[in-house]
């Protein structure tokens, strides 16, 4: 990759940061204090944040932000903590945009400690499951490697590793094909595509805090968490969008790769268990080309629910609704999944179902959906950007009412 591109795409943002960090913030009597902004060096030093490496819980993805800072200098800091504002916290997308449609630091401009200390905050915030959270990120960074050597040899190769069941049976057009403007936040269109896993950006929103809100902000092409903490605790853990190509892989040394396998198995377990009069009260009568609530379409719920109401289900089918929602919502940490998942538990025969296109997940334009008062998940098949010949996976996990910890209002 080239880190002279990342470099560029970096300079052309506008973001707006926090002012304290900007201005230089240091640890004075267990309180933040700005530094004096005349200092005899071109160069501000950098701020210095708290850490305790016995921190448990939320309180141990602040240490870890700070810890991340700390190897930062101070321009780096004040690319990375910025302002929680809706433009910030709504500046995400699924597309290779890099920095022009995203806000933050890129992963390509890090040193190996700095790298390895982003990477600590990604592992304490996000979920401990295998193929899933922290897990199923790193991968889904692993695959954007794949993309970016496959298209420098070959803008239509075919997928490694890939199954015979997933071939595209269409030649329409996927949406994720850079070109034009990225869909929200950004600065601008073309020349800031790449693929590769350092154009993958992190950010706070908000300096991180045990007291305050603010957001962990990172993502890059076909990825994007957002944890949204309060006083202390998480209080949204959505929008999570999450996609793949090449939907599986083996790496050079016989690893095999198959980042989305638990998301798209707890929808091909749900939609299999379904009887044909099932299948048809869940039938929706509209084609989809993506996610409905993708970037830059927060707060667009349908206002009325469609398909089939799980209270109609089985009591065994009700738990593989609860099952199909669950790597999504495994995202985030162990201890607030197990509580989101109560919730929708709580919610289930108020939830819907519904699908488009077929239900095998294998052809382009099939489409499952999840609707309840609280969860909202989308799975869609789409044809294949590098890969052609193939499909692969736009996702989307959203809340009704806990997107970006209900900081926004979007009516």
């Amino acid at each position: 990759m080239s880190r002279e591109r990342t470099s560029q795409a970096r300079k052309r943002r506008t973001w707006r940061g926090v002012a304290g960090v900007a201005a230089g913030v240091v640890l004075v009597g267990g309180g933040f204090v700005a530094a004096n902004a005349a200092t005899t060096t071109d160069k501000k030093a950098a701020a210095h944040f708290a850490v305790d490496k016995k921190d448990t819980g939320t309180a141990a993805v602040v240490s870890a932000a700070n810890a991340f800072l700390n190897t930062l200098d101070s321009d780096q800091q004040a690319s990375t903590v910025l302002e929680f504002s809706q433009a910030n916290a709504t500046a995400w997308s699924n597309l290779p945009c890099a920095g022009t449609c995203r806000p933050g630091i890129d992963f390509g401009s890090l040193s190996d400690e700095q790298l390895a200390a982003a990477e600590s905050v990604l592992k304490v915030a996000l979920g401990s499951g295998k193929g899933t959270g922290y897990d199923h990120v790193m991968q889904t960074i692993l695959a954007d490697d794949v993309l970016a050597s496959a298209e420098s040899t070959s803008s239509a190769a075919p997928a490694p590793s890939a199954t015979a069941t997933d071939t595209a049976s269409s030649t329409a057009t996927p949406t994720d094909v850079p070109t034009g403007a990225p869909p929200s936040g950004g600065t601008g269109g073309g020349g800031g595509f790449a693929y590769g896993s350092g154009y993958y950006y992190l950010a706070f929103l908000g300096t991180p805090s045990k007291t305050g809100t603010w957001q962990l902000h990172f993502g890059g092409h076909h990825l994007a968490v957002n944890i949204t903490f309060k006083n202390g605790k998480v209080a949204g853990a959505s929008p999570f969008f999450t996609g793949i190509e090449p939907t599986s892989w083996t790496a050079d040394d016989g690893t095999t790769y198959e980042p989305m396998a638990k998301f798209r198995n707890g929808m091909l377990a749900l939609t299999g268990s379904l009887t044909t009069e099932q299948l048809a009260a869940a039938k929706l009568s509209e084609s989809f080309g993506d996610v409905l609530l993708g970037p830059g379409s927060d707060g667009e719920f349908p206002e009325t629910k469609e398909g089939l109401k799980v209270s109609e289900l089985t009591p065994k089918q009700q738990k593989l609704v609860l099952a199909a929602i669950h790597p999504w919502v495994a995202d985030v940490d162990d201890a607030t999944a197990k509580q989101l998942m109560k919730s929708y538990a709580r919610e289930l025969k108020d939830t819907y179902i519904s699908y488009s296109g077929g239900t095998g997940l294998d052809t382009n334009g099939d489409y499952v959906r999840i609707d309840g008062p609280g969860v909202w998940v989308e799975f869609i098949c789409q044809t294949g950007v590098v890969y052609r010949d193939k499909i692969h996976y736009h996702t989307v996990y959203r809340d009704h009412t806990r997107d970006y910890g209900s900081e926004f209002s979007f009516s």
